[in-house]
């Protein structure tokens, strides 16, 4: 399955339940404090859109950096990580009701999905970080972040993790490629599947005791995400 339908499925199972909230439910907390539910699917919705812009701009020479090595520390330094707070707590605003800001990213993701039928996705572009990279690897990022926030807004919602199945084939093969050598074998001797890898690698669930002294001892780095 090509990476921009992989995105597609997950983009569209978040547009089905974000479909049938209450307003009050727009107003949960989330644990990506403060964001309330609101905020973070703003945050959200202008991630799965972005790359229209992108596309919009001279492709770069060529790619210098993939889906894994995106996620980089810099990309949460305290200024970066306080100015995406803070954009997301005003894009919210924008909307009278969290029912039109859902629809607008359903607009926002569907719009993506277009823009990127017209391009090979070996087309590079410049992310806004400044990472040149190919429209595959970057919708790859996408998928990312719907599909971990995703998790956080299950989460908000008191409801079961809704990540599709290929969603999570991409995300937990994202990370078992970044943890290298470090990682082989380490979900069998945990005995964790692709949600578990997901959740824990990303700081949604906690590591048990065991757990932390098994990715210590393998010197296991997961990437950065927020």
């Amino acid at each position: 399955m090509r990476t921009r339908d992989v995105f597609r499925l997950e983009a569209e199972r978040l547009s089905e339940v974000l479909g049938g909230l209450s307003e009050a439910d727009f107003s949960r907390p989330t644990a990506c404090l403060p964001w309330s539910v609101r905020d973070l699917v703003a945050h959200v919705r202008t991630g799965a859109g972005r790359i229209v812009g992108m596309l919009a701009e001279p492709a770069p020479p060529r790619a210098e950096v993939d889906a894994a090595t995106y996620f980089g520390p810099t990309k949460f330094a305290p200024e970066t990580d306080a100015a995406r707070i803070d954009s997301a707590r005003r894009e919210g605003t924008e909307f009278t009701t969290g029912r039109e800001l859902a629809t607008d990213l359903d607009r926002a993701w569907r719009e993506a999905y277009d823009v990127t039928a017209r391009v090979p996705g070996e087309r590079v572009v410049r992310t806004r970080h400044g990472d040149p990279m190919t429209v595959d690897d970057f919708l790859a990022t996408r998928v990312v972040e719907v599909g971990v926030h995703g998790l956080d807004l299950a989460a908000a919602l008191d409801r079961e993790p809704w990540l599709t199945a290929p969603a999570a084939r991409l995300i937990a093969g994202l990370l078992t490629a970044a943890a290298g050598t470090a990682g082989d074998g380490l979900t069998d001797e945990l005995g964790w599947d692709r949600l578990t890898l997901i959740a824990k690698a990303t700081g949604r669930w906690p590591l048990t005791g065991v757990e932390q002294r098994v990715v210590d001892r393998r010197g296991v780095r997961w990437p950065a995400f927020g």
